[in-house]
């Protein structure tokens, strides 16, 4: 999923060649997701400009500081409680510094970052749906497989995007599944 997430953000800005990885350290994902981004960002020739990390919302204000507001690369940001809770103040400061911002859920994306890639939630609460069932029909729970998500959404703020001076490729909003106008 972050390698995936690190690609999109790349179709949307071709000329991308910097990203601010912000994490927060204490979610059971960091290291892997850590690993996982900088492995897709050599393979893309995107420099990982700065690794940031914050777990709580006074550390992530202290980390926002640090950014210049001149920046000249986009923030990518990994998955994270604190940081989902915090997703107003990120995309506010995100557009005030003008940094696009790839994130993990459509709920970012509502409040002003730029792109989110995330598995569809619809979908996933039909399949659990569809578990419930089976097991109030008498399945135990230990005899279901473990099922990964199979669908995904990419979705889109234009506004954000015009408000940054971006022109997203026309291929990248064709396969949106969602366009924030």
């Amino acid at each position: 999923m972050t390698a995936k997430r690190l690609e999109l953000l790349k179709d949307a800005i071709p000329e991308l060649s910097g990203v601010v990885v912000l994490g927060d350290p204490s979610e059971p994902s960091y290291l892997t997701d850590t690993r996982e981004v900088e492995r897709a960002a050599r393979a893309l020739g995107v420099q990982i400009q700065s690794r940031l990390k914050a777990s709580t919302p006074t550390e992530l204000a202290g980390v926002l500081a640090k950014i210049p507001e001149n920046a000249e690369h986009t923030m990518f940001l990994l998955t994270s409680t604190m940081l989902f809770a915090e997703r107003a103040k990120l995309a506010e400061f995100a557009l005030k510094s003008r940094l696009p911002m790839m994130c993990s859920d459509r709920a970012y994306v509502e409040v002003g970052c730029l792109l989110s890639y995330w598995p569809s939630f619809r979908d996933l609460n039909r399949r659990a749906a569809i578990y419930v069932d089976k097991i109030l029909k008498g399945v135990r729970p230990a005899d279901l497989p473990v099922e990964q998500p199979t669908k995904f959404e990419l979705v889109i703020n234009l506004n954000t995007a015009k408000a940054l001076g971006l022109d997203l490729p026309p291929k990248l909003l064709a396969l949106a599944d969602e366009v924030i106008e």
